[in-house]
């Protein structure tokens, strides 16, 4: 005796699979497209729901076969249901398993396959969440099946030399942070971006690109007149002076401006008086990386050190106030001793000084100079040139025309700086 399923019963049984097979694809692309770090800080938070789908995560292979497993499952019951009502509507025949394959795989496509999963890659935390509570208590059901699925999974991935990728290699790289940090602007504020993106920087720099350059040092010379020195001190624009002998290359020690001022109260100090408040120098070797004497200041209890070659030459001095500013921007808008390295003409153009560093003038006026060679300007033109050049000479530098404006003592003191106008990279006299 042949059972007949009433039709309407076969309709409701057809929708009840695909939406459960929609189920099933809403959970596996929303389970795929959660962002892991975002899970991690709800799992942080206590959330329960972020746990189990943190634990069904770390096992993909099993995920993903308890969800295939119930979709395919659910897709075959309905290919099956689908053709019970073709032949209750139009009979049985090859024209009717046509229709029924047919339409069959037209509701499969659209809901229980791509709606589904456009919904769980455009809402992945708000599905996958709650989707772990129905996955976990299935796959502790289905997991015999799932384990012996995976036997076959398993054996079929190391004849083909693939080997799942572990959690910890999917760490990002300082590249993909920087990223992260610049595509996150409406969730980090202006000035908390700028500081993450200048970390990033101070990856790759070095004492060199900040260091005040020996011809700029603010020093005090114990060989001038007494009264000199005094004056010198307490005129001074830092709260720490290097003092020498005669020359740069002699350097004495470090000069506590607070200390000398102090000490003076009582009586005026002469020049032995000034060698007993002296501290001795610290010096940096070249291309020391920011970082790392950022903590070799705090280590060392130190503010300032005197920047040396190989041949102990002193070449600058670096700050520990320096090395704050490439992280949070400059203290202040005017450097006493810096003479206003840069300043915006009215036409565009930029008027720097030749002692004006490349990285200044890529962050505070947007030009494109190399920062592989040369740290200044000034190095930048004599670079191109291979010359010392005259005042109203002009040079394309890394696509910008530059007009060398002013020349003292070898080096080229002030520029004129334009728009890009050719390729980066390019360089040539005029």
């Amino acid at each position: 005796m042949t059972v007949v399923i009433p039709l309407v019963w076969l309709v409701v049984a057809l929708v009840v699979l695909l939406l459960t097979a929609g189920f099933f694809s809403l959970a596996e692309t929303s389970m795929m497209a959660l962002n892991r770090y975002r899970l991690k800080h709800l799992v942080r938070e206590g959330r329960r729901s972020a746990r189990l789908t943190q634990e069904l995560l770390e096992k993909t292979d099993r995920l993903l076969g308890v969800i295939l497993l119930g979709n395919n499952l659910v897709n075959a019951a309905s290919t099956v249901v689908a053709t019970l009502i073709c032949v209750q509507l139009f009979g049985e025949g090859e024209m009717t398993l046509a229709i029924a394959t047919a339409g069959v795989t037209f509701f499969i496509l659209v809901f229980a396959e791509i709606t589904p999963k456009v919904i769980g890659a455009t809402f992945p935390e708000a599905i996958a969440l709650p989707s772990a509570y129905v996955l976990t208590p299935l796959l502790r059901i289905a997991y015999p099946v799932v384990w012996f699925v995976n036997l076959f999974v398993q054996g079929l991935l190391k004849l083909m030399f693939i080997r799942p990728r572990a959690e910890s290699e999917g760490q990002l790289s300082m590249a993909e942070l920087r990223t992260l940090v610049l595509e996150g602007g409406k969730f980090i504020p202006a000035k908390h971006q700028s500081i993450f993106l200048n970390l990033f920087e101070l990856e790759d720099m070095t004492v060199d690109d900040t260091m005040t350059p020996r011809g700029q040092i603010e020093a005090v010379d114990l060989e001038d007149d007494i009264d000199d020195i005094r004056t010198a001190i307490a005129t001074a624009h830092h709260t720490r002076l290097v003092v020498f002998e005669g020359s740069l290359d002699k350097v004495a020690s470090i000069l506590h401006v607070s200390k000398f001022l102090n000490a003076s109260r009582r009586e005026p100090l002469d020049k032995d008086g000034i060698r007993e408040t002296l501290r001795d120098p610290y010096y940096v070797p070249e291309g020391t990386p920011l970082l790392l004497q950022l903590s070799n200041f705090q280590d060392q209890m130190r503010h300032m050190g005197l920047v040396v070659d190989e041949y102990g030459e002193i070449l600058g001095l670096v700050t520990l106030q320096d090395i704050l500013e490439e992280i949070v921007g400059e203290f202040t808008s005017h450097k006493p001793m810096s003479g206003g390295l840069l300043r915006r003409e009215p036409d565009g153009s930029i008027i720097a000084e030749g002692a004006c560093t490349l990285r200044v003038l890529n962050r505070k006026a947007g030009f494109h100079f190399p920062l592989e060679g040369p740290k200044t300007i000034n190095g930048l033109v004599l670079e191109a040139l291979e010359d010392i050049p005259e005042p109203g000479t002009a040079v394309i530098v890394a696509g910008h025309p530059v007009e060398i404006l002013q020349v003292h003592d070898r080096m080229v003191k002030v520029v004129r700086i334009r728009e890009r106008k050719v390729a980066p990279g390019e360089a040539q006299a005029a």
